[in-house]
């Protein structure tokens, strides 16, 4: 173990110190009063000024009224992960102004609605009123409205003071308002009002401010549900069933927007996907489990409580061996636990799903662009092993903005899998058998409902069968069938996307992490390299585990498994693949709802190494 270290944290800014570029802004407002648009203004601004940047929502799940925290990360060098730190806070909430008042950082910034009233109890702190109902007033904003641009107040004076470029601001309202004048008129002229009230009343006192970059070149800003949602599309989805389930309702709502705009025959003027919401998430399985038996491409998307109730379906698919895709965009559980929370504690749920002898293929998207990526590699998959493919993403990478690159067309036609078309069974003269392992890899051959050769014909069910699909009870055959079925994870393995690996010089110490957690972890590494504690990475992309993983293991004294839940669900998992070295894998296991920081993850590695 390492001596004592002492590990950079975040400084307070020094009198007369410029902070350029490396800060966060909280912003404190009710759920439902519209706040998500000037939000992801000032958000998008900053992006078109080429300055990295990225948003996270902080919100309650009933429909309005409850406090809700908007985090705008901003950071030169790209490290865009949660930040414990509340530098800048706007506060347009009374339920919770004494606390966000408290939460600003000594040398921060707080701005405040001046018609709350509350005394401003600090004095390390720079405060800078706004006078949003007079301004409102002003500005004779319809009263049904009022509420939607009094936020726009605050995107004003932020600019003014912070330096925002008012251009990109206009731009930034375009984009969100799609193009319609009037609304981008009413909102941009409140921005306008606000940003030269602050100018002519307020004088800056605080050192954070926004400068022109060219960090974000090549990127754009998207959320995880419509990358995932446009990268079926692009796979090939014919078949979607939805039931509503924060927080992944928004991967199936982007199909309204992009299906009409992607996949539309030019001849017949109609749609080659069909959408269905579903009465609950019992219907939606079982819908896409037998769109996938017929052949489609098919996929439902989900949450944690939506998983436990599929997991007999899912159970049919596997031993029935019909393709299905399930997007888990997980929350915080168990129970209803808190549905507008970020998790990853589905792991060893979807792992063994439903009763028996199951093992299931998991995809990990670690960004945006593998959301996308991973939309159309799930079905690839899904067809050629024959059975279930679960992507497991998250609600902070789902539903919250991050920079991406943009998104690749699919490099490989579709992979179909082990279909046997009329042709086929006439050349083998019908003599084939629907779960016969003919190639050693435990894949069988299947046919599609509609062809036409009298010898395709099979019959699927959930009960004992044998390798021509019938029935049969046969203690012999049934542990044959499963004993089958599990080559073929054994075969997904050389299938499956390989992990990331990362090295730096001198590390004896290893870290495997997976999902949206990657942000922070590759801050995290930073800062301990730069105390003197290197460290290699693996970011995992998917279940089962391949080979690189195992040796990346055994290379390591120690071996760091950082994730979001409380009983370190993947380490258990990594314990079971290379189980004498399971002193040697250590869980970095929290749970609390909010993404991961790499300030934990660097104050919980070095209370293990320092000892």
């Amino acid at each position: 173990m390492l001596a004592e270290k002492t590990i950079p944290q975040a400084d307070t800014p020094k009198s007369g110190q410029q902070v350029v570029n490396d800060f966060s802004i909280t912003v404190a407002t009710v759920n439902g009063s519209g706040s998500q648009t000037s939000n992801a203004a000032i958000v998008r601004s900053i992006f078109e000024m080429g300055i990295p940047v990225g948003g996270k929502n902080l919100f309650p799940s009933n429909i309005q009224g409850l406090p809700t925290w908007y985090t705008i990360r901003i950071n030169k060098d790209g490290f865009l992960a949660r930040c414990e730190n509340h530098e800048i806070v706007v506060a347009m909430n009374q339920a919770t102004f004494t606390q966000d008042l408290a939460d600003v950082q000594p040398g921060g910034v707080f701005f405040y609605d001046d018609s709350i009233r509350a005394p401003i109890t600090r004095e390390d702190v720079v405060s800078y009123p706004m006078p949003v109902k007079k301004l409102i007033r002003e500005r004779e904003v319809p009263s049904n409205l009022r509420d939607y641009v009094a936020n726009m107040v605050y995107v004003g004076v932020v600019a003014y003071i912070l330096n925002i470029d008012m251009d990109k601001i206009c731009s930034a309202l375009t984009f969100q308002f799609k193009g319609k004048q009037k609304a981008i008129d009413m909102n941009y002229g409140m921005v306008t009002a606000a940003y030269e009230w602050a100018q002519a009343n307020l004088t800056k006192q605080d050192p954070y401010r926004f400068e022109p970059m060219d960090k974000t070149a090549g990127f754009i800003m998207a959320d995880g549900n419509t990358a995932a949602a446009i990268g079926t599309l692009y796979g090939g989805v014919q078949f979607v069933s939805w039931y509503p389930i924060t927080p992944a309702s928004s991967l199936a709502e982007t199909y309204f927007d992009f299906v009409p705009m992607l996949r539309k025959d030019p001849e017949t003027g109609k749609t080659t996907v069909v959408v269905i919401q579903a009465e609950d998430e019992l219907a939606a399985i079982g819908m896409a489990v037998g769109a996938g038996w017929s052949g489609l491409r098919a996929m439902t998307s989900t949450s944690g409580p939506g998983i436990s109730l599929m997991t007999e379906y899912v159970g049919l698919a596997y031993y029935a061996e019909v393709p299905v895709v399930i997007w888990d965009v997980q929350r915080v559980g168990p129970a209803t636990g808190m549905p507008t929370r970020t998790a990853q504690g589905d792991v060893l749920l979807i792992a063994f799903a439903s009763h028996g002898d199951t093992q299931h293929i998991m995809l990990f998207p670690g960004s945006v662009n593998e959301c996308f990526e991973f939309g159309w590699k799930a079905f690839d998959l899904a067809e050629r092993l024959q059975t279930p493919v679960f992507v497991l993403s998250d609600l902070d990478l789902g539903m919250n903005q991050w920079m991406t690159r943009p998104f690749e067309y699919p490099d490989q036609p579709m992979d179909r899998g082990k279909i046997l078309w009329e042709e086929d069974i006439a050349r083998l003269n019908g003599d084939w058998g629907r779960y016969r392992d003919v190639d050693g890899d435990g894949i069988p051959y299947r046919t599609l409902p509609g062809n036409r050769n009298p010898k395709s014909a099979w019959f699927a069910r959930g009960t004992g069968h044998d390798e021509n699909a019938k029935y049969t009870e046969s203690p012999e055959v049934w542990e044959r069938m499963l004993g089958r079925i599990k080559k073929k994870f054994d075969t997904a393995c050389a299938l499956v996307p390989k992990p990331v690996i990362e090295t730096m010089d001198g590390a004896e110490i290893g870290i495997i992490a997976y999902g949206s957690t990657d942000d922070a972890v590759q801050e995290a590494r930073n800062r301990l390299a730069a105390s003197g504690i290197p460290t290699d990475y693996l970011r995992l992309k998917a279940y089962p585990f391949s080979p690189e993983i195992e040796e990346f293991i055994r290379n390591h004294a120690r071996t760091y498994v950082v994730e979001l839940n409380r009983d370190g669900q993947m380490q258990q998992l990594l314990t079971l693949e290379v189980p004498e070295r399971a002193p040697d894998l250590i869980p970095l296991a929290h749970i609390d709802g909010l993404p991961l920081t790499a300030t934990w993850i660097v104050t919980a590695l070095t209370a293990k190494e320092v000892k």
